[in-house]
């Protein structure tokens, strides 16, 4: 087991001293021939985007709404939507950032299979990673599904109507419900994703950690099943994982650095 770390670095390129573990990283993806990324908030946050549990987090600001909430209050729904109003435009004008940018390229040239992502921010997609390779295990918030009926609409439709005074938009088929199409607090993970994703962890022979801090399960048991069948587990993060002692290799560091690096070390196509 290889138990590089690199050393924290908030936005340079890791620097001589420290390509041992990056030359090691680059070795491993460029040995792979089924590697998957396991993506969470860290890749994001370089992009502006608090995570859940970090400073100017969901968790640190306000309590994140649950699924009863939709279900049984009809005050705390006309609050999502009043927060929603003014957050969701803010989420929209994010730009993916080199992380997400070297991941689409790796799966570009033909070394990435497949993304599995704990954000819903759709920030892969439009790195120009392939919609169908990305996995959203707690879906996405440009779309907003109906709780009745199951229609989905583009959030920005629902936007509209939000900005023209409509406190709490119902389903224009049933007059069901609206909700993001995220998974609340007290739900499950979509079957089907969850599935494909195991699917995923079960044949990459290179599981790629990036940003996350495994800590919420179940989507976090998904690197210890690739390393059960057989996977080399490798994690870039800037803080330490429970899963780190399972890995071949930790790069303690930003995202986008660390990628970036990597897919200068590989020889282009």
């Amino acid at each position: 087991m290889d138990r590089m770390v690199l050393p924290t670095s908030r936005h340079d390129a890791p620097t001589t001293q420290d390509d041992a573990p990056i030359e090691r990283l680059a070795e491993l993806v460029g040995a792979a021939k089924r590697t998957v990324a396991f993506t969470g908030a860290g890749i994001s946050t370089e992009s502006g985007i608090p995570d859940y549990r970090g400073p100017g987090g969901v968790w640190e600001t306000r309590r994140p709404p649950t699924i009863g909430d939709f279900l049984d209050n009809p005050a705390a729904r006309r609050d999502y939507w009043a927060r929603r109003l003014v957050d969701y435009p803010t989420l929209a004008s994010h730009e993916p950032n080199a992380g997400h940018r070297a991941l689409a390229e790796l799966e570009r040239r033909g070394r990435l299979v497949g993304i599995i992502t704990q954000n819903i921010d759709g920030l892969h997609q439009r790195a120009g990673s392939d919609p169908d390779r990305v996995v959203e295990l707690h879906g996405t918030s440009h779309l907003i599904r109906c709780m009745i009926c199951g229609r989905t609409y583009p959030s920005m439709d629902i936007q509209r109507r939000l900005e023209a005074g409509d406190p709490e938009p119902a389903c224009e088929v049933c007059g069901g419900i609206l909700r993001s199409a995220t998974v609340l607090f007290g739900e499950s993970l979509p079957p089907t994703a969850l599935e494909t994703a195991v699917a995923l962890a079960q044949a990459c022979d290179l599981m790629l950690v990036v940003g996350s801090s495994l800590i919420v399960n179940p989507a976090a048991r998904l690197p210890e099943i690739a390393k059960r069948r057989g996977a080399t587990l490798a994690i870039v993060n800037r803080t330490e994982t429970p899963l780190d002692a399972l890995a071949d290799i930790v790069v303690r560091a930003d995202a986008g650095p660390t990628l970036s690096t990597v897919l200068e070390r590989l020889k282009a196509p």
